[in-house]
């Protein structure tokens, strides 16, 4: 057979392998569990629709309102209270979370429904109960079951004011909520409380709405209201929202092409020309449909109760309550709390346990029908086509090709295909299969495509740790293969700038590791940080362990001997930082810069010499790549390094006097170059010196305060926590503190 033909064996059998994997019960939970996580986390939070509050009650709520602990033993009076307030700021819907099916008190129960009845905006939760009901026929033989769900509303005197009802049910995958439904097929296509609520936030276009299906359908509208004033109840909306759901899906299938039709003609972005594409998008779409969260619990504006019932709070601006225009959730959601009832597992729960309550997860599904932004995974057909195409062609690639080109082409296909779903995901909710090519294709076809090519791929591993092994400056090879080289000939005391780099994580990856693969991976690892060093001039470099030491050398005037390290670092940095996201790795590299005078040359003994390099300026070099581990950072040079390079973005962090040495050295950190700076990496800088400078002046509590609020906008920035955490040491009572800008580290 030929090698051609085999190839496409093996490419075909693992593109058949998923497929066959996609039609098992495992493949859903996989891409739920494991690709959608993924898709979540990478992506990050993104900013919920201005259109959507939250009015939380928590466990702190009843005392703020001398109320009962527990908001169920409530005067339901507060509720119609918090109803009235809501109404007055201009809320166009609100939406009860709560359960209402038991009368408290008749009197509080005719107050809130008082409260409900004059605001004409009130959707109240309403519960299902489940149960197999027996088929029979007309003999009344059994012929199966089915499943239905009959609606409990709340008390009376709240249903009968309420405008309208809604369900919200939630179909769990394990114990984690991915989805939800917009109308419940087993309770008779009952419109579930998102898609209520967002028909009653578009109420006040409902005549444009309504003269838009007039304008479409060959369909009598006789059943639809004329206006939204005749929708006057929970019936009312009910027989509103089925009516328009029959004409769309069922009377008129071809109703929702023409009236999208209509919309893409006319782009306008009012907010009438908004609501309608999504009232298309609630009627004309699936009645199952995946959450596009948002991110952690909290990240939809939360209002806590008792500061809308009291009208201010001190941890609230006034223009934070303004709620005009906006449908409001009402439930309870304790941001505190990881044992707050109502609560629910999803990719955002964080990681002290703090789940998404309930009311956020309705207040999501209204978000995402109001923007049409509700997750859409790829279908039946076009999931098992792109597995195909993935497993053929990754396979084929693999076994074709050497390996070392064959594996840099599989990663980097996959990287692509990742980055596609990445970036699909991200802009439209397209959900494309990850797990499955990723975690069960790839490997495979590395696998199958490697092990037919296992003695090249070994001699090819062993040249290259040869080669690393024996590497030495080819200055150096020079002068030791001419005739009459000696060791001696290449030793010298020069001024140079000494590169320090260190791989984090090393000693969690080697642990894991057999000798050998630890070494190829060494080897992988030092060959992308070797080129980009290369790249840049590199003239001496010496491999300690996961380590590398190195050197440019040149004379003190020479603005390249600093220049060039520094993009030497820039570029390794980033370099590695992709070499890791290939392989899963969370590590990164820490990379420190000095400049003076030091010896390169041979060093050792007992017949056996390394070529390296020598003196205070590498070992300042080495301590100032350790302390990147205290300060959270990345590239991190002397003062006299960065100096006079002004096409850097950089940042003073003060003078470290390092244990065992007498003097303060300034520090700066390299965030990048000028011309490819992000804009958040500029304003940082902006920012930190402004509390950088009440802290080189000794105003600690300035400092701390500049310090934290600065922490807020930027959380994961290390040099300001840790800046931080020595202005509030120094505040301590009894503290020495530290000269004003100068850190003395007492850890090396």
């Amino acid at each position: 057979m030929k090698r051609w033909v085999r190839g496409a064996v093996i490419g075909s059998s693992i593109g058949a392998c998923g497929v066959v994997l996609a039609l098992t019960p495992f493949h859903v939970p996989l891409e739920t569990n494991v690709g959608l996580y993924a898709l979540f986390h990478v992506r990050g939070e993104r900013p919920p629709p201005a259109e959507v509050a939250i009015v939380a009650v928590d466990g702190r709520t009843g005392e703020k309102l001398d109320l009962p602990p527990l908001f169920r033993d409530w005067p339901r009076s507060v509720h119609g209270k918090l109803v009235e307030e809501l109404s007055r700021r201009g809320a166009t819907a609100i939406v009860f979370d709560m359960d209402f099916r038991r009368s408290r008190s008749e009197q509080e129960d005719l107050a809130f429904g008082r409260a409900v009845a004059k605001a004409n905006r009130v959707v109240l939760f309403e519960h299902l109960t489940g149960r197999l009901q027996p088929v029979e026929d007309a003999q009344g033989r059994m012929r199966g079951a089915v499943w239905a769900e009959q609606a409990e509303p709340p008390v009376p005197a709240l249903a009968g004011a309420a405008r309208a009802l809604g369900p919200f049910p939630l179909p769990k995958m394990g114990a984690a909520v991915h989805q939800f439904w917009t109308f419940k097929a087993s309770a008779r296509e009952a419109p579930t409380m998102p898609a209520v609520a967002l028909q009653v936030h578009s109420l006040a276009h409902y005549e444009q709405w309504r003269t838009l299906l007039a304008a479409s359908t060959r369909v009598p509208l006789d059943k639809l209201p004329m206006s939204a004033a005749d929708v006057r109840d929970a019936q009312q909306m009910r027989a509103l929202m089925r009516d328009t759901r029959s004409l769309i899906a069922q009377q008129d299938p071809e109703l929702a092409e023409r009236i999208a039709a209509k919309l893409a003609a006319v782009p306008v972005e009012e907010s009438s020309h908004r609501i309608s594409k999504a009232l298309l998008g609630l009627y004309a779409g699936e009645g199952e449909r995946y959450l596009n969260y948002y991110g952690p619990p909290g990240t939809i504006r939360t209002l806590p109760y008792h500061a809308v019932i009291k009208g201010s709070d001190p941890n609230l601006s006034p223009s934070a309550l303004d709620v005009a225009g906006k449908t409001v959730f009402v439930g309870y959601s304790d941001l505190f709390d990881p044992g707050q009832p109502d609560r629910f597992f999803t990719v955002f729960t964080r990681n002290d346990g703090v789940d998404l309550s309930g009311v956020e997860i309705a207040a999501t599904a209204f978000a995402n029908l109001l923007t049409e932004s509700s997750l859409k995974p790829l279908g039946a057909t076009q999931t098992s086509l792109t597995l195909l195409v993935f497993g053929m062609v990754v396979g084929a690639l693999v076994y074709l090709t050497p390996a070392a080109i064959g594996v840099v082409l599989a990663l980097g296909l996959a990287t692509a295909y990742a980055i596609g779903a990445q970036l699909s995901f991200n802009n439209d909710g397209l959900w494309w299969p990850l797990a499955t090519p990723l975690l069960v294709q790839l490997p495979l076809a590395l696998f199958i495509g490697l092990f037919a090519q296992y003695r090249l791929e070994r001699r090819r591993v062993q040249h290259i740790s040869d080669a690393i092994r024996h590497y030495v400056p080819e200055s150096v090879s020079r002068v030791l293969t001419a005739p009459g080289g000696a060791a001696r000939d290449v030793n010298k005391v020069t001024y140079g700038t000494c590169l320090a780099t260190d791989m984090a994580g090393f000693s969690t990856i080697a642990e894991k590791m057999s000798p050998g693969d630890l070494a190829n991976f060494l080897n992988e690892y030092f060959e992308v940080l070797a080129q980009a060093l290369k790249r840049h001039g590199v003239e001496v470099t010496e491999f300690r362990a996961d380590a590398i030491m190195c050197a440019w050398t040149g004379s003190v005037d020479d603005p390249a001997v600093r220049q060039r390290p520094v993009l030497a670092a820039l570029e390794a940095a980033q370099a590695i930082g992709l070499f890791n996201s290939q392989r899963n790795l969370s590590g990164s590299l820490r990379i420190g810069l000095a400049d003076g005078e030091f010896y390169v040359g041979h060093a050792g003994g007992g017949g056996h010499f390394v070529f390296s390099i020598v003196g205070d300026c590498a070992n300042t070099a080495s301590r100032i790549e350790n302390l990147n581990k205290h300060l959270g950072s990345r590239i991190l040079a002397t003062g006299t390094v960065v100096n006079g390079q002004n096409e850097l973005l950089a940042r003073h962090l003060g003078k470290y006097r390092f244990v065992g040495k007498t003097e303060a050295l300034p520090i700066s950190e390299i965030l990048s170059t000028k011309a490819g700076a992000m804009a958040s990496q500029i304003d940082l800088c902006e920012q930190f010196a402004t509390a950088f400078t009440a802290f080189e002046q000794g105003d600690w509590a300035q400092a701390v305060e500049r310090f934290e609020d600065l922490l807020r906008g930027f959380p994961q920035d290390g040099p300001t926590r840790f800046l931080l955490e020595r202005c509030r040491a120094n505040l301590r009572p009894g503290a020495t503190p530290d000269a004003p800008g100068i850190i003395a580290m007492t850890a090396k």
